[in-house]
């Protein structure tokens, strides 16, 4: 059964084994006919090697046995792709970094990790200082099963997998030299959504890995501003995050924590990462601690309301102003329905008073 190379693999990581050398050369030989097991058994075991311990470990296995054109064709085109600083590997060698990474920072936020493992490592200790008390937040919001036999912890390692799958499309070199893959996270979705299709996950996995993917350098301009002009996001730009991401906007930053240690390695300075850290902490602190008051305002007004105090008429306009209102709740410039109704009155005035072209 072809299916057992990719047992052999997750067996080998989690029981501490190694592959004798003639189980490893039929492993190889039995690699092409992968394409003879169904989709369903070949995701089964992908999902619990990426579930299981050192799943960078494991797919740098599945890479040398052959196995990626076969199982996961959209990363074979990763090896040797080169980077620019502050990149310190190539794009298959990060993307490992990354799952590297990603289990060692969940390791770190676990409910069961002894605190004082922690003094060994600077960035660990840091990791744990500031973010330790979501511990169990997060540790709930892991174990969310958005399919009844896979835990949404390995799906964000399916889409850490796929994160810049899309940067041999897009690679372009600028005139002094610097290699640059913009769009890559936008088509780097595209790939995710049809290798999930393929793999039969289910719509609201496949909707989760999609909006990973596609939106996993957000959190990374938020970082830089705190890092280089020691800029906070703002509740507006926090709720904005959340509003296009929803829960998975967690997933994206445990993402980005680990996208940051495997950009930098051993260049990673304290003060970058505790940029990172703190940014996280207030992306962490709106969504699990202050939720009414940043993501999800109460309604001070609905359309009904809007139609029945202003001259408007059902459409996309009650919503952009809807929205608009709750913008300036999150930033304090709302508190009550009398001020919302005033704002949506001079929103209107505004919008009906302006020239056209103006």
């Amino acid at each position: 059964d072809p299916i057992r190379l990719l047992r052999a693999i997750r067996q080998a990581a989690s029981l501490g084994f190694s592959l004798h050398p003639q189980t490893r050369q039929q492993m190889k030989e039995a690699v092409p006919l992968l394409v003879k097991v169904s989709a369903e058994r070949q995701r089964d075991e992908l999902f619990k090697i990426l579930a299981g311990p050192q799943p960078d470990a494991s797919l740098r296995a599945l890479q040398t046995l052959g196995v990626l054109p076969h199982l996961l064709p959209e990363l074979a085109p990763l090896l040797g792709q080169e980077q620019s600083p502050p990149h310190v590997y190539d794009v298959w060698n990060h993307t490992l970094a990354v799952l590297r990474h990603l289990n060692g920072i969940l390791a770190v936020l676990a409910p069961q990790y002894n605190e004082e493992k922690s003094n060994a490592d600077l960035f660990n200790g840091l990791l744990s200082l500031k973010l330790g008390k979501y511990r169990a937040h997060l540790s709930q919001h892991l174990a969310a099963s958005l399919n009844a036999d896979r835990s949404a912890r390995a799906l964000l390692f399916f889409a850490a997998l796929y994160h810049d799958t899309a940067k041999p499309l897009t690679r372009t070199t600028q005139p002094d030299g610097r290699i640059r893959f913009l769009g890559h996270d936008e088509k780097g979705a595209a790939l995710t959504l049809k290798r999930a299709i393929a793999l039969r996950l289910s719509n609201d996995e496949m909707n989760r890995a999609k909006e990973i993917v596609a939106s996993h350098m957000k959190i990374h301009f938020h970082t830089r501003r705190k890092h280089q002009e020691a800029a906070d996001p703002s509740p507006k730009a926090i709720y904005r995050y959340f509003r296009q991401s929803g829960s998975a906007g967690i997933d994206l930053l445990l993402l980005g924590l680990a996208d940051t240690r495997a950009t930098y390695e051993q260049t990673l300075t304290q003060e970058a990462w505790v940029a990172a850290l703190d940014v996280t902490a207030q992306f962490m602190e709106a969504w699990f601690e202050k939720a009414e008051e940043i993501i999800a305002p109460p309604a001070l007004l609905n359309g009904n309301d809007l139609m029945t105090e202003l001259p408007l008429k059902p459409g996309p306009e009650i919503g952009t102003l809807l929205e608009a209102i709750r913008e300036h709740q999150v930033s304090g410039n709302i508190h009550t329905r009398a001020e919302a109704l005033a704002f949506a009155l001079g929103w209107h005035f505004a919008k009906t008073h302006t020239p056209t072209g103006k």
